[in-house]
């Protein structure tokens, strides 16, 4: 098993799944924002990952104010430095407070950290976490380990693959 890539220990997420789990996080950011009634302001998706979890958060709770980050850090499978290419309306933000952030998956943590740096006071919530991404995200639903690689609907085409151990 050492011959294999770390890639190759792969989590596969269905559109029904991701769907149910967003869902999940919607349910459990319910009433924790600072607004009245525990209201959040809006929502920004971390693209491009955080856009399907993001929408379906946003009608869970009935946030009309949605708007985007485009934060770069991986190029194809490898992981670089996180570099941000587009900012969310600046008045809307502010320095984040009643904001809900949201990503499909934190794994390292380096783009929730500079997400984090510029909104000190938004919430993060992500769909997924891996351990060593935890400690900067706020909410999330399932916890992977950080030898997984998370095969997400919007990456896939359905053909065969291998099983795990082989074909033997």
């Amino acid at each position: 098993m050492a011959d294999r890539l770390p890639h190759e220990k792969g989590f596969h997420i269905s559109w029904d799944q991701i769907h149910r789990d967003s869902r999940a996080l919607a349910w459990r950011l319910e009433n924790d924002g600072p607004g009245a009634g525990g209201k959040w302001r809006a929502v920004v998706a971390i693209t491009r990952g955080g856009m399907a979890p993001a929408m379906i958060v946003a009608r869970e709770l009935d946030i009309r104010t949605v708007d985007t980050i485009s934060v770069k850090s991986y190029a194809h499978q490898d992981q670089g430095s996180a570099q941000v290419l587009k900012t969310p309306d600046a008045e809307m933000m502010g320095d984040g407070e009643g904001v809900l952030i949201v990503d499909d998956l934190v794994d390292t943590g380096k783009t929730l950290e500079l997400v984090r740096e510029m909104y000190p006071k938004a919430h993060f919530a992500t769909v997924y976490a891996k351990p060593k991404g935890e400690p900067m995200v706020d909410t999330f639903i399932t916890g992977v380990s950080q030898d997984t690689w998370i095969f997400f609907p919007w990456d896939m085409a359905l053909q065969y693959v291998e099983p795990y151990r082989g074909t033997d």
